[in-house]
């Protein structure tokens, strides 16, 4: 009778043991995260005098992330703000970039910034743009146009060769991409990327990067640029740096405001192609280097070139005086003396590049208001 009494009594114990272990298994995925001991029940089963270690656990899987290079690239300038790192970024990890319309941005540390060019390049101000970012060691990532790519090729080739990422922007910069079929998609989209690849000189040196202009965005767009493995890019902040008669200094003082107010970090949005910009960038990178920023170049996965081949400054000059390449220009008034032909082109050019301003007002603007509408 005794030994049935006993040997029911451990029945129960061990039964009430393993309940213990049961009720307590669902806690412990949830805890995977966390490297302290396993509830008390699973450690009154596991316990062993020789081993207080907590058995291994496997860790959660992870999302995929932009892979860090953690060196700082190399500057002549001793004292300049520099380039921290860069983080590869893969259409796979990061299909589409910047809160200012997508739930996800770019994995940035406190006080980190990845700095963006869009519409050019145009000289000279797309010049003053790149002289400022050498003076300071800082690589950046440029999204062109492809018109702007035919009409300026050795700038474009400067551009890259000067260490930054040449992304693509479409071909002509419309305004109304949110409302293409695939065919119209397919022109602007495709026709952009096999410019600005002409252009350049070497199709590994164009980075699977686009992003629409306006930031006009649709889910056709988007759909369109995941068959082909491209990165849609938005934006974390913008400075209005295309609005009509601002100045540079609020330039830089948007550009602040709005980074410290997303976290100190973000994917900073600008335009290459205005003189007030070409103006600010130096501000900017002092202010950004005296409160403490550093900046990551954002790269593309796989082999790039390390240069692609620049012509000539007498090749250069014998194109121009054929009148090759003929473009729009912004006008420079007051600086030189011009015929009327000349002066009649550069107008054209103001009226061009004031359309697309306020145009780039409108949607930008309405962007940036619905900031979070489309956070997917």
């Amino acid at each position: 009778m005794f030994r049935s009494v006993v040997a029911l009594t451990l029945a129960v114990g061990l039964a009430g043991a393993s309940s213990s272990v049961r009720a307590e298994e669902p806690a412990s995925e949830h805890m995977q995260a966390m490297p302290p001991a396993k509830p008390a029940a699973v450690q009154a089963l596991l316990f062993r005098p020789q081993d207080k270690t907590p058995a291994p656990q496997a860790a959660p899987e992870q999302p995929k992330k932009a892979e860090p290079a953690t060196s700082t690239l190399p500057c002549a300038h001793p004292g300049a703000l520099g380039t921290s790192r860069t983080i590869t970024v893969a259409a796979d990890a990061f299909p589409r970039i910047g809160t200012m319309q997508y739930r996800n941005s770019l994995p940035l540390n406190d006080h980190e910034v990845v700095i963006t060019f869009d519409d050019g390049p145009l000289p000279p101000y797309t010049d003053r743009v790149l002289a400022a970012l050498d003076a300071e060691c800082v690589k950046v990532t440029y999204f062109i146009v492809g018109q702007m790519a035919r009409a300026y090729p050795d700038t474009l080739r400067r551009i890259y060769n000067a260490g930054h990422v040449i992304g693509t922007h479409s071909m002509h910069h419309p305004f109304s991409m949110d409302r293409m079929d695939a065919a119209q998609l397919t022109s602007e989209i495709d026709g952009g990327i096999a410019a600005v690849k002409a252009a350049i000189g070497d199709d590994r040196a164009v980075a699977p990067f686009f992003r629409v202009p306006g930031l006009a965005r649709s889910r056709t767009l988007e759909n369109f640029a995941a068959a082909q493995t491209l990165a849609v890019w938005s934006a974390d902040e913008v400075a209005d740096d295309w609005h009509h008669g601002i100045k540079p200094a609020q330039i830089v003082e948007r550009a602040m405001r709005r980074i410290e107010a997303k976290g100190h970090r973000g994917v900073l949005l600008l335009h290459d192609i205005h003189p007030a910009t070409a103006m600010a960038v130096p501000m900017l990178l002092k202010e950004l280097k005296a409160k403490g920023y550093k900046i990551v170049q954002a790269v593309p996965a796989g082999e790039r070139p390390a240069s692609v081949p620049e012509r000539t400054p007498d090749e250069i000059a014998a194109a121009r005086a054929q009148g090759w390449p003929r473009v729009i220009k912004a006008s420079l008034k007051g600086h030189h003396s011009r015929d009327h032909k000349d002066a009649a082109a550069d107008e054209a050019g103001d009226s061009f590049l004031g359309k697309l301003a306020g145009k780039k007002r409108h949607t930008l603007a309405a962007a940036h208001k619905a900031d979070g509408l489309f956070d997917r």
